[in-house]
């Protein structure tokens, strides 16, 4: 017999546990199903734990130069698998507070493997979770939930390469990396994208000599070129082997190591002997034997269609997060959820500006930039205007002794619009929610200026990319 609710959730990450929660706020009895640990891969293996890592990194790179502040300190001893154990620590409070949150909104967990059975019924079982070994969740057991309404949120996993198959042993994905017993003496970053040059930053930092292989003519090839060529400089500064327009040919994995045959932008061929490689070269959907096909649900090119209130193609099944589309971020996935939970519960959502979703790189310096870059808005039409402000100029960066990177605004002349921003530099990923604010609520780049800063602070240099792109910054 079928337990019923209103509501289930398949998945507890970002999308998943958010939309299980804004579903019981608003009077709908709510069952998510786990396969793993309450959180998903964000709060276990993803976002949270690398982001502890990189706190760690921060320190670490930090301390050669603490007497230049005036602190002395002794012999320094890095300590990658303790950075690591601290990371689980924090990724274990997360679940734990996702736990009380289903406590506290009423909401029934139930661990296993779901899969979609027609009618509004959801098998549950324990098995395999792909993307992360066998593993059986706590207390996983066979069962039936029947509801009105199911939203699937089951995430991603890492790709692999054809030629480099990830083991877990020589060759890491993400989920390895992420909690090391120590760190390798040498490294090889296949994929220089946020997780590839994230995971870069950290290993060197712990005294890895890391090298970064990317296929694309530079890094993070998503982002303004000027910030991608700052953080490769930055990177090489700091004795990265940073290889751009290179292609992996050949890969050979062995007890003590793996060799790459890796052909440069100029067509010579390298071999690179490592002890271990970081596949970084995307994620993919996780859709597999969930039933979908058996309950209606279209899917195309490997992400599950959805229209604009996240609704499939079956009717009471949603999909949100990573199963949908790209961008595969962890915000864009809980707003998704909010939207999906609200729709079902007739409360018309305004919808979801995909135009406007922050992207941020966490490495040292930090990456983070929203809307069109300039090259995409020119591509566009738009008659731009740029203002670009140093952090060299800002009396806070230089306090900090953080002075990579700049703030650039593009604007659109005709009407003010501001039509993105890039930040490359101390607390990106801070400042760029105010670009996205004022994206938002459809600010011109006039307000932006405008709009008194306290001084001295990293915001001020907002402000003053608004001035330059107005050609009359004050401080430079």
């Amino acid at each position: 017999m079928a337990d019923k609710f209103d509501v289930v959730v398949i998945g507890s990450g970002p999308g998943g546990y958010v939309a299980a929660i804004r579903a019981a706020q608003l009077g709908m009895s709510v069952a998510c199903v786990e396969a793993q640990e309450l959180g998903g891969v964000c709060n276990n293996w993803g976002c949270i734990p690398t982001k502890a890592l990189l706190e760690s990194a921060k320190y670490a790179r930090k301390v050669g130069g603490l007497k230049d502040f005036g602190i002395q300190v002794g012999d320094v001893t890095l300590d990658l698998g303790q950075a690591g154990k601290r990371a689980g620590k924090v990724a274990t409070s997360g679940a734990k507070g996702v736990a009380y949150l289903f406590k506290k909104n009423g909401i029934e967990t139930v661990y296993g493997w779901a899969r979609l059975d027609g009618n509004g019924k959801v098998d549950v079982e324990p098995g395999k979770v792909p993307g992360h070994g066998e593993g059986k969740a706590p207390d996983a057991k066979k069962r039936t939930l029947e509801a009105k309404h199911i939203v699937i949120a089951t995430g991603s996993r890492p790709r692999s390469l054809p030629i480099l198959k990830i083991d877990g042993d020589r060759v890491w994905s993400s989920d390895q990396a992420v909690f090391p017993e120590k760190a390798p003496e040498t490294l090889a970053v296949i994929g220089a994208g946020a997780v590839g040059m994230e995971f870069a930053d950290v290993y060197d930092s712990f005294g890895t000599k890391v090298t970064v292989i990317e296929a694309l003519d530079r890094v993070l090839p998503s982002e303004d070129p000027e910030a991608s060529a700052v953080v490769a400089k930055s990177y090489r500064k700091r004795g990265i082997d940073v290889l751009e327009g290179a292609r992996l040919e050949k890969a050979d994995v062995g007890k003590d190591g793996v060799t790459l045959t890796v052909k440069d932008a100029d067509g010579k061929q390298q071999e690179l002997k490592v002890e271990r490689v970081l596949v970084a070269v995307g994620r993919a959907p996780i859709i597999d034997d969930l039933g979908l096909e058996a309950a209606g649900v279209k899917t195309e090119k490997g992400f599950i269609v959805t229209d604009e209130k996240m609704r499939t193609s079956a009717d009471g099944i949603y999909a949100i997060g990573d199963v949908t589309k790209a961008p595969l971020l962890a915000h864009k996935a809980s707003h998704e959820g909010v939207a999906a939970a609200e729709h079902i519960a007739g409360d018309e959502h305004a919808g979801i500006d995909y135009g406007n979703i922050p992207y941020v790189t966490y490495c040292h310096p930090e990456v983070a930039s929203c809307g069109l870059t300039e090259e995409k808005a020119k591509e566009a039409g738009h008659d731009v205007q740029v203002g670009t402000f140093p952090f060299s100029a800002s009396g806070r960066a230089r306090t900090a002794g953080e002075t990579e990177g700049f703030v650039k605004i593009v604007r659109d002349k005709k009407y003010g619009e501001l039509l993105g921003a890039t930040i490359v530099g101390p607390s990106a990923s801070e400042l760029i929610g105010e670009f996205i604010v004022g994206r938002h609520l459809e600010t011109t780049v006039e307000e932006m200026d405008r709009a008194m800063h306290p001084h001295p602070t990293l915001s001020e240099s907002i402000a003053e990319a608004a001035l330059a792109a107005l050609g009359h910054a004050i401080h430079i």
